[in-house]
């Protein structure tokens, strides 16, 4: 089962951003100099993805515009001798084959993995959740290809969360195949703590089979009143063989301000031309120097 197409939904409204997200789309605020979208979709290249299908909305055109080439901004580096700022100017453009369809309603995750059908065809897909920045040594999609490919099931990437905060994620039922893969049998949508099965939550990260499409096109509105990718998978996994990774990572939440602010500072402290700026910057703030 290759794995050469990815879908990024990314049409969600960003309340939680609010007010910048009024105006700018959640996954194109920058993290230190790149919008977050970026970094996901480095990701899923860096994984052998070839074919990208982002999922958008009618205000999210500033997403388009990035991943475009930039002719007047170009000829103005061409033409004043900045080689280097034009290379990085072209380089997101080049990345991959990206193309876009709108999601026109805010149904929920399940209808908008559903609006790729046409994308994918009959093929094995993964699904980047359009505001988790995964930071790894192997790609943690690259992580749920490789088990996509080794078991020929479905695959979703998980890590255990806090009883405290499993009632915002999804519970998966599990049991132990080898090392951090784990068989799926049942889950549930933000439980209660009465339905929690485990503390393996899904972070943002899939690789699903075509099979699903069928499944989300019966999937009646769930928690919400949306449809949600959640029932869909738990169908799926009664179906068909689903693995759960435990993968090697670490997952930032860009789409609320404190995982936007830890993304942010984080990645500026690994980046060499400011960092030890940063540094003295946050030493003398934290000692209540000016």
């Amino acid at each position: 089962m290759k794995v050469k197409k990815a879908v990024i939904p990314a049409a969600g409204l960003g309340t939680r951003m609010l007010p910048v997200t009024k105006s700018i789309p959640k996954e194109m605020l920058p993290i230190v100099d790149k919008p977050a979208i970026a970094y996901i979709i480095e990701e899923a290249v860096a994984s052998g993805i070839e074919d990208i299908l982002i999922i958008t909305n009618r205000a999210k055109s500033a997403m388009e515009d990035y991943f475009d080439y930039a002719p007047e901004l170009e000829a103005n580096l061409l033409r004043t001798g900045k080689d280097e700022l034009l290379e990085i100017a072209r380089q997101p453009a080049d990345n991959a084959n990206i193309y876009y369809i709108r999601q026109k309603e805010t149904l929920g995750l399940g209808h908008a993995v559903l609006r790729a059908k046409g994308f994918v065809g009959d093929e094995p897909f993964a699904v980047l959740l359009g505001d988790d920045i995964m930071v790894s040594q192997t790609p943690v999609i690259k992580q749920l290809i490789d088990a996509t490919e080794k078991f020929g099931a479905s695959a979703v990437g998980v890590q255990e969360v806090s009883l405290d905060v499993i009632s915002r994620y999804c519970s998966l039922e599990v049991s132990p195949i080898e090392n951090s893969i784990y068989k799926v049998t049942d889950m549930i949508e933000k439980p209660t703590p009465q339905q929690v099965f485990s503390q393996f939550a899904i972070l943002g990260r899939y690789v699903l089979t075509s099979d699903i499409f069928p499944i989300l096109e019966k999937t009646p509105p769930g928690y919400g009143g949306e449809i949600q990718l959640t029932d869909g998978l738990n169908t799926l996994c009664k179906q068909s063989d689903m693995v759960a990774v435990d993968f090697e990572g670490k997952r930032y939440d860009t789409g609320n301000l404190e995982g936007y602010l830890e993304a942010t500072i984080e990645f500026a402290l690994k980046d060499a031309s400011v960092n030890e700026w940063l540094k003295e910057f946050i030493k003398n703030k934290a000692n209540g120097l000016e």
